[in-house]
């Protein structure tokens, strides 16, 4: 997974020349104060670097320019202390192409009531400073996020830990590239999508290779490599007898060992950041890819299935976002309905391919038949998904413009064992409930196949399509269905 602590966020902090020299080192200092603070701060997982304080239009597009340049700067938290004349911002802003958190604070909590002068106000101004700059973002239709309160508060920091997570999850996506294996599931129309365009908005290139590119790799893969991984699989996983070496579907084991080592050299031998495959094009392939794409989205791969690119963008983004965070992230998807009046419900699974990462405990390795492919039988992992708060995400091609959709989950414990369902699962409540929230979900023309994630948050992802100019709605515990038709025709009249 990504490491975090590896990238930056650059601290800008801007003032003017008015008030002279002694206010202006005042303010450096301040803004040292804060950044190191920030930088030090526990809730934040990335970088906080302090740079020079910026008074003037040079100084501005100078420091800009650097940071579009900086490999390792995912974004830039400004912040006014005193008044900053906007009309010095216009051409550094203009020329910005990484994302902008406004940080709309001040160096000092209260205000000091018996010694406050007209020397303190002069230097405190961020109440009216950050008004000036937010007007010049404005008129200029920026998009950013605005945080406002003192930088020591607790809320503070978890929304910038939020947008940095976010930052981090669209600086992944800059010049990566996902793959594809043979085309997308046939007559589907959700999964198909504007590849050129997607590359354009996002950063991400999306190219196929025949299946037999990746079978050759798998082909040259040793019998000492599959040994170490079958062993590492019954180290890590219950493996159900017939899978046990002496087993009589050993040989199977193996196989699924060989294709997993086959797809991850393929994988780092292109840099690729994540997959899809298609159980409709499986030539020369012995059996369905099963464990291995769930082991690989563990390590961080973007994946979903049926040629679904966007939703491997998706789940990478989503995995990197969550980077340290408790819990994980998985491709998904709603398969069939519990519709008891008194507790209705979502079993989410797939046929073969939900990660490991949001197993609540350790997952058995089975083989069983699949009634689609013809192929043999693929070894997978099977386990529960822990229950709490969650979100399922997907992301759609609308035709004028991409549209993220999220909704607002709580996982529940399965009501009862599921001795004969050999795939991996989870059971959810929709939010508002299962009739609002399914219908207001095809209403907007919501994918099947999303991202679930356990440890990011509505936030996270509405910063992160705000950094991607993308639609962003969300189905949650507010939602009223009278609201959320008319958001969708606004928008549609937005994007015309």
């Amino acid at each position: 997974m990504t490491d975090l602590k590896k990238l930056e966020v650059w601290f800008i902090t801007g003032t003017h020349h008015l008030y002279g020299d002694k206010a202006l080192k005042q303010v450096a200092e301040h803004s040292q104060e804060i950044a190191s603070s920030l930088n030090a701060a526990k809730q934040i997982p990335v970088q906080v670097l302090h740079q020079p304080i910026a008074a003037s239009e040079e100084e501005i597009y100078a420091l800009f320019s650097k940071a579009n340049g900086a490999a390792n700067c995912i974004g830039v938290i400004t912040w006014m202390h005193t008044f900053s004349p906007a009309k010095m911002w216009i051409n550094g802003l203009k020329i910005l192409n990484k994302p902008l958190l406004h940080f709309h604070t001040q160096f000092n909590r209260d205000i000091p009531w018996s010694t406050i002068d007209m020397d303190f106000m002069n230097l405190n101004q961020s109440a009216h400073g950050d008004r000036e700059f937010g007007f010049i973002m404005s008129r200029m239709r920026l998009n950013r996020k605005v945080v406002v309160g003192h930088w020591q508060d607790e809320e503070s920091l978890g929304k910038i830990n939020a947008w940095a997570r976010s930052a981090a999850g669209w600086n992944d996506w800059q010049g990566a590239k996902f793959v594809r294996f043979g085309d997308n599931m046939r007559n589907v129309a959700v999964t198909e999508g504007d590849k050129v365009e997607a590359n354009i908005q996002f950063g991400y290139s999306v190219n196929t290779y025949g299946v037999g590119d990746l079978v050759k790799v798998i082909n040259a893969v040793s019998d000492a490599s599959i040994d170490k991984l079958v062993k590492e699989y019954a180290d890590s996983y219950v493996l159900m007898p017939s899978l046990l070496k002496g087993g009589e579907q050993h040989a199977s084991l193996r196989e699924a060992a060989k294709i997993e080592i086959g797809l991850q050299a393929f994988l780092e031998d292109g840099n690729y950041k994540g997959f899809t495959d298609t159980f409709e094009d499986l030539h020369g392939l012995v059996q369905l890819p099963g464990i291995s794409v769930q082991r690989l989205m563990n390590k961080g791969y973007g994946f979903a299935g049926e040629g679904d690119w966007k939703t491997v963008a998706l789940v990478r983004a989503m995995k990197t976002m969550g980077s340290g965070l408790k819990g994980g992230n998985s491709f998904m998807e709603d398969y069939t309905y519990h519709f008891d009046p008194n507790n209705r419900l979502v079993l989410g699974a797939h046929m073969l391919e939900i990660c490991e990462s949001i197993a609540d405990a350790k997952p058995s390795c089975e083989i069983h038949p699949l009634g689609i492919g013809g192929k043999a039988d693929p070894v997978r992992l099977v386990f529960n998904s822990a229950p709490g708060p969650a979100i399922n995400a997907a992301m759609m091609d609308m035709g004028n413009r991409f549209r993220l959709l999220v909704n607002e989950v709580l996982a529940v414990t399965p009501l009862q064992p599921l001795p004969k369902l050999p795939v991996a699962r989870v059971l959810w409540k929709p939010y508002p409930n299962m009739h609002l929230g399914c219908a207001a979900w095809i209403l907007a023309g919501g994918a099947h196949h999303t991202c679930y994630s356990q440890n990011l948050t509505t936030e996270h992802m509405q910063d992160f399509a705000e950094m991607a100019g993308i639609e962003y709605l969300l189905i949650g515990k507010d939602t009223n269905l009278y609201q959320f038709k008319n958001e969708l025709k606004w928008n549609d009249a937005s994007y015309k």
